[in-house]
């Protein structure tokens, strides 16, 4: 029997490997000569540079880059240098989860750090880029991440202006002479599945910045720079459009990477579905099993188990998906290719106890185990 794993992280308990590992660390007990295949598996979120490199055989750079407030802070990202290939977390430099609540001003948070990682990448070689950015403190438009690249937006007197969504008010020029010159020869696959334009009523400003921690004047205030700022860029860059889904992302650090770079905004899950080649493992196999931490109505909605087993059922493929607990809605789940689902809780614990790394690895393993004891029983 041939079986191809691939699991989404269990947040708080189990990486996407570490999962993929108990299930087939239960598959094993029943089919110890059982064929297994174990795929990194993200949704471009939180665990796509770790599934992404693991699983792609590359390796984990760390580098000192400005953080969200402007001070330094380490973090890490991903090279798999036979494609030339960074993966990265936006969130790791300017991610809201940095900060405590009492922190979170869009008006001071700067995108720096993203550029930082991105010329760190670019100068270890890489030109291709797989970029999450999910879960930003800013709302700078990506002008921070833009001034580490090079690119000069400047005030009335002709100096950088400040970083943070504050800087916005002052920009009167953008101008690209000081760009690194590789940029130019780098593409960028943004993991993007948030659809709001950079602007107005389902903007950035207005949607997410009440929760980076801008008060109503604050959004009105940030909504009008933005708008100005994609007008400057509109007058040198054709393809700026503040309108575009996605362009929202990240406090507008989606606009700025399809304004001034190489990029395209596309599901997550399917950037790390391509990226890892799942259907080359998928094709051959007896089953395909996936799974996450929660599985319920909005797995159906593009997250990763159901992009497995959209794959998955390009070949008839059978698939059983797993996940820490499920809710009512997740039926739906049948409808989109997942054959049948597991809650791996077997007894009523609290949850730190169930959320432990060691409890949640065994949990799954026995889960798994009776499961294909079913499955073997149906052979005969």
């Amino acid at each position: 029997m041939k079986v191809t794993i691939a699991v989404d992280s269990f947040k708080g308990s189990l990486t996407s490997l570490e999962a993929g590992q108990a299930v087939a660390d239960g598959i094993k007990r029943v089919y110890p000569d059982c064929e297994i295949c174990i795929r990194p598996l993200a949704d471009g979120g939180e665990g796509t540079v770790q599934a992404l490199t693991c699983g792609m055989g590359g390796e984990l750079k760390s580098v000192t880059v400005t953080g969200p407030l402007g001070a330094p802070l380490e973090c890490s990202y991903g090279i798999i240098r036979e494609k030339k290939t960074a993966v990265i977390e936006m969130a790791s430099a300017a991610g809201i989860t940095l900060l405590k609540e009492e922190e979170r001003n869009p008006l001071f948070t700067t995108s720096y750090g993203v550029g930082e990682m991105i010329k760190d990448a670019v100068y270890e070689g890489c030109r291709r880029f797989v970029i999450g950015i999910g879960g930003s403190a800013t709302n700078d438009g990506g002008v921070g991440m833009l001034q580490a690249l090079g690119f000069d937006m400047l005030d009335e007197n002709g100096a950088q202006v400040p970083r943070g969504a504050i800087g916005l008010e002052r920009l009167v020029e953008i101008r690209d002479e000081h760009v690194i010159p590789e940029l130019r020869e780098c593409s960028f696959r943004i993991a993007c599945d948030v659809t709001n334009p950079l602007c107005g009523e389902d903007g950035c400003s207005a949607v997410f910045g009440p929760q980076k921690g801008a008060d109503p004047a604050m959004v009105m205030r940030m909504d009008e720079w933005l708008r100005h700022y994609a007008a400057l860029a509109g007058e040198k860059y054709m393809q700026a459009n503040p309108y575009q889904p996605g362009a929202g992302a990240a406090g507008g650090l989606g606009f700025a990477f399809l304004t001034f770079t190489n990029a395209s905004l596309e599901s997550g899950v399917q950037i790390v579905l391509e990226e890892t080649s799942l259907e080359e493992y998928v094709k051959d196999a007896d089953w395909v099993i996936t799974g996450e931490g929660r599985l319920d109505g909005q797995t159906v909605m593009g997250k990763a188990p159901v992009g497995v087993a959209a794959a998955a059922k390009k070949y008839g493929r059978k698939v059983l998906a797993f996940s820490g607990c499920v809710a009512r809605d997740a039926v739906w789940c049948n409808a989109k290719g997942i054959d049948a689902f597991f809650p791996v809780l077997r007894s009523v614990e609290p949850l730190e106890e169930v959320m432990r790394p060691e409890n949640a690895r065994q949990n799954l393993i026995d889960t798994c185990e009776q499961v294909f004891r079913l499955v073997r029983t149906m052979e005969f």
